[in-house]
């Protein structure tokens, strides 16, 4: 399946401001099951300089810079992907030790996921909702992982939110809705807790609809020797898969947000995002 995605961010400021320099996340990665077979980005202004770099974590990011002032920043990205056969379920644990909980990274791994196991404090309530889920799974690593992403998916209410903060985990789970990012953050402290290294994903998701309404989607991998990193949607209650499209992988979600970067000035801005992807 090949697929055009189309996503436009404009930042529409109400006086003139002086843009500093801009990280940008937009690039789709390329994987085992997705080429990436064409990228295009046009920014207006037109930057006064732009670099393609890694970021600490590899992230694919285009770094500008600007000159003069404007009343606007619009970002219009073009990306053409083709997709592969693929089982998210084709993988072993390895070592075996791995396919039960809790297990330990050795120690060499530990400090390589270290960032991805310092998990926020979380509640008693969601660490006893996570237990039941775990003892149902017969401490089992990746019964564990899929049922939880699917009760997530089932108890939760996903909520559009486009911009802002993922909330406190706690907060999630208290009032059992949130957005895709509010979800993915609330599971990665959980897992953590677990001792499972997680990491926050931004990325596109695509699925047939009736009426296509694309928005840009979060997700969470976790790390398991002999898999790598897997992801898990509790959005959808699913792992993911060859329509899953990641941009940016961290382990903490202010570095994945598409656009980062300040500005010099006094004026209130307003965000216009649209996302369509199509099949060609």
């Amino acid at each position: 399946m090949k697929l055009k995605i189309t996503h436009t961010t404009t930042y529409a400021f109400n006086s003139e401001v002086f843009l500093e320099p801009h990280y940008l996340r937009f690039r789709p990665r390329q994987t085992a099951y997705v080429d990436l077979n064409e990228f295009s980005m046009s920014i207006v202004p037109k930057p006064s300089g732009h670099k393609i770099i890694q970021d600490e974590e590899n992230n694919v990011v285009d770094f500008c810079w600007f000159d003069g002032v404007t009343n606007n920043l619009s970002i219009t990205v073009e990306s053409i992907l083709e997709t592969k056969p693929f089982n998210p379920f084709d993988f072993i644990l390895e070592p075996q030790s791995y396919n039960q909980l809790p297990f330990e990274y050795d120690e060499s791994k530990k400090r390589l996921l270290f960032p991805y196991l310092n998990g926020l404090p979380i509640s008693q309530e969601l660490i006893d909702y996570g237990t039941a889920i775990l003892e149902k799974a017969k401490f089992n690593t990746i019964h564990f992982l899929t049922q939880l992403t699917n009760q997530l998916h089932k108890d939760f209410t996903v909520e559009y939110r486009e911009d802002g903060a993922p909330f406190l985990p706690e907060h999630t789970f208290e009032i059992k809705r949130g957005s895709c990012r509010d979800l993915s953050w609330m599971l990665i402290n959980l897992l953590r807790y677990q001792g499972i290294a997680a990491r926050f994903v931004s990325g596109y998701y695509y699925f047939d609809m009736i009426v296509p309404a694309f928005e840009l989607h979060a997700w969470v991998d976790v790390f398991l020797p002999g898999i790598g990193w897997l992801g898990l949607d509790p959005s959808h209650g699913i792992l993911t898969g060859n329509t899953h499209f990641p941009i940016a992988t961290s382990s903490h979600y202010e570095n994945t947000m598409p656009v980062s970067g300040g500005i010099r000035g006094s004026a209130s801005s307003k965000l216009i995002t649209e996302l369509q992807i199509e099949k060609i």
